[in-house]
């Protein structure tokens, strides 16, 4: 049975307008990458200060790309986040050290096998993503959705990524029947700096099928 309420996280949040904009819209978290080789890297002191300003109610996300216990705990606790996103190889037992948090891990997947992974995993959040190599997210790829539908045996909260637009997202909660959808480069005008009319069109196609089901 499809979620009724499905929830939406802009992610690769750099600057203050770009999240007011997406939390106007309508969106339930921001994202902020914290891996220095992204292109949407932001510092936790730039983070911390656009956090000041956000709504208590929206989630604020802090994304980690294998990184050291100690920093991800100094990160998420000078910032003031509320979830922990790890997109990297990080291992369940490494995952198992942040239950004070709540923690979503991220996967990416080519085939049936690479969902499967996840099942080694007590999280959260599950959030399935495009594989590309060289890339750990913010791919801006679309893979099979029908790879990760069925899932709510994990016990955790599905996130879909990858590739998703205000054209095919209804298609990929179709598809995929997750509890949230994830939008970071298919959103930008260039990498760190969001498009806003393509943000607040992505909300509104999700809410507006949000609303369909609730009347």
């Amino acid at each position: 049975m499809q979620k009724s309420k499905i929830k939406v996280k802009i992610c690769g949040i750099t600057n203050l307008e770009d999240a007011q904009v997406a939390i106007k819209a309508g969106c339930d978290a921001v994202g902020f990458v914290f891996f220095k080789e992204s292109r949407r890297y932001i510092t936790p002191r730039r983070a911390k200060e656009i956090i000041t300003f956000l709504p208590k109610k929206i989630l604020k996300v802090g994304v980690f790309v294998d990184g050291n216990e100690k920093d991800v705990r100094w990160a998420a606790q000078y910032c003031g986040l509320n979830i922990l996103q790890f997109h990297g190889d990080e291992s369940p037992e490494f995952c198992d050290r942040f239950k004070d948090y709540k923690l979503i891990k991220a996967f990416r997947i080519r085939r049936k096998r690479d969902v499967r992974n996840a099942y080694r995993y007590k999280v959260f959040g599950y959030l399935f993503d495009t594989y590309i190599k060289s890339k750990p997210g913010g791919t801006g790829e679309k893979f099979d959705w029908e790879l990760v539908r069925g899932l709510d045996d994990l016990g955790g909260e599905i996130f879909v990524s990858g590739g998703l637009t205000d054209k095919n997202v209804l298609q990929a909660i179709e598809t995929a029947d997750p509890d949230w959808v994830d939008v970071s480069s298919s959103v930008e005008k260039i990498p760190g700096k969001k498009d806003h009319d393509k943000v607040i069109n992505f909300i509104a196609a999700v809410n507006g099928r949000n609303l369909t089901l609730t009347k």
